[in-house]
């Protein structure tokens, strides 16, 4: 198995699970993942940790904890003063990494 991990956030990625669906690429606002068959890796230490690639993946191939580094999240906190908040109950689930 062949795991690609970034030191820098905890994003987690199987190129072995992908089925190379795209969502990933599709849904990442960073341009973290590169569409095919598998994705690729483009950009990883631009993840902020949001968790949309991980929901949106359906071969469950991305796994990152959701939320660690919303950073849209806090700066709307910030600018709005409402709680921080980066998706709801579900943003923050407890898969583990790898």
């Amino acid at each position: 198995m062949t795991l690609l991990t970034v030191e820098v956030n905890t994003l987690c990625y199987d190129p072995e699970l992908c089925i190379g669906c795209g969502m990933c690429s599709t849904v990442c606002p960073h341009g973290v993942f590169v569409a095919g068959r598998p994705a690729t890796l483009s950009k990883p230490k631009l993840c902020m940790e949001c968790g949309a690639c991980a929901l949106n993946c359906p071969a469950e191939a991305i796994h990152v904890d959701k939320g660690t580094g919303c950073a849209t999240a806090m700066i709307m906190s910030a600018l709005t003063g409402k709680e921080v908040s980066c998706g709801g109950p579900d943003c923050c689930g407890d898969q583990d990494c790898c």
